[in-house]
């Protein structure tokens, strides 16, 4: 067990981070004011670490975050995780040519027509997954059976 490792509040950094409970953040951002609150009112780091499933280290981490940066060390550092392969203009085209060109399309010719015209390579699932994000949901089946009908 290391030296005590303990963070004071004043009262309105307290009450901030009280209040960080029901903001619309990340739920990381939610427990690290709350290990940061507890530890303010006496609670161990190992403590904190079984009340949260967490290691001690992790809670220490948290702590010296909060002492170094406050609020700010509270979030995490922009620009975590991968990068998108693809830019905006890119599905921006593939809604445009479901809007326009009046044949059907699935996922996997989405997919191939990307990789031939933009070399961008995404799999279906993914792209699938990013329209229906965004509400794009490809070329509606009642237009492509009506536009498809022989008279």
């Amino acid at each position: 067990m290391g030296s005590r490792l303990r963070v004071f509040l004043t009262p309105k950094q307290d009450k901030t981070l009280f209040e960080l409970r029901m903001a619309n953040v990340p739920q990381k951002v939610k427990d690290r004011a709350e290990v940061v609150r507890l530890s303010a009112h006496g609670w161990y780091v190992e403590k904190i670490a079984s009340h949260f499933n967490w290691t001690a280290q992790t809670v220490r981490e948290v702590l010296h975050k909060w002492q170094k940066l406050g609020m700010e060390g509270l979030w995490s550092k922009p620009g975590r995780g991968r990068k998108p392969q693809w830019i905006e203009t890119d599905i921006t085209f593939l809604e445009q040519c479901l809007e326009q060109e009046p044949r059907t399309y699935n996922s996997v010719q989405l997919a191939q027509k990307l990789e031939q015209q933009r070399s961008i390579n995404l799999s279906p699932d993914h792209l699938r997954r990013v329209l229906k994000k965004r509400g794009s949901f490809g070329s509606e089946r009642e237009k492509a059976i009506k536009e498809n009908k022989t008279q």
